[in-house]
């Protein structure tokens, strides 16, 4: 994982919310711990949403990145590490983990790391957004309890913190994620 100079991040466990819904834009990250709240994020499409869940204390986080690895920009990742997979994931995290949940008590799931570019597969920044993910999965020792990640169309993922079900919208229709 690379190191990225301490700075403020745009997130905190207070955020604007539209109604019962805290948004979570492209490069972002939010965590909640109001059991009446969702977290909502759209628009993955190589992107991919991760979120975190303890079902005992209400706490959820949800990160939104778009590229895997901040070595591509340390000046973009200082601003907003949010963005990539390798600083954003251990943030969301630790976020998490201050908001009062417990690691042993985490559900974690994952959405979106689709080839929806036109670009002759060359860039392949889902494939490569999905391979950071699992990288830093397994160097924090968690699993996925569930995910809807690859293929070739946009995704929105919705958190309901009051029982961490997960919904995923694609293509006009909704299924659920987790509990599955």
């Amino acid at each position: 994982m690379s190191r990225i100079p301490s700075t403020p991040i745009k997130t905190s466990l207070v955020r604007p919310a539209e109604g019962d819904k805290v948004v979570v834009g492209v490069a972002d990250l939010a965590v909640a711990r109001d059991a009446s709240k969702s977290i909502i994020t759209y628009a993955l499409g190589s992107c991919i949403g991760v979120t975190l869940y303890d079902p005992i204390a209400k706490v959820g986080g949800m990160l939104h990145f778009m590229l895997p690895e901040s070595s591509v920009s340390i000046e973009k990742a200082a601003i907003n590490p949010a963005m990539f997979g390798d600083v954003g994931l251990p943030i969301l995290f630790n976020k998490v983990l201050e908001a009062g949940a417990k690691r042993e008590r985490l559900i974690v799931c994952a959405a979106g790391g689709a080839e929806v570019l036109a670009d002759d597969g060359h860039f392949r920044i889902g494939n490569r957004n999905r391979t950071v993910l699992r990288k830093i999965f397994w160097k924090l020792n968690l699993l996925l309890a569930s995910d809807d990640t690859g293929g070739q169309h946009s995704r929105t993922m919705t958190i309901r913190l009051s029982d961490g079900q997960i919904a995923i919208r694609s293509q006009g229709k909704e299924s659920q994620l987790w509990p599955h």
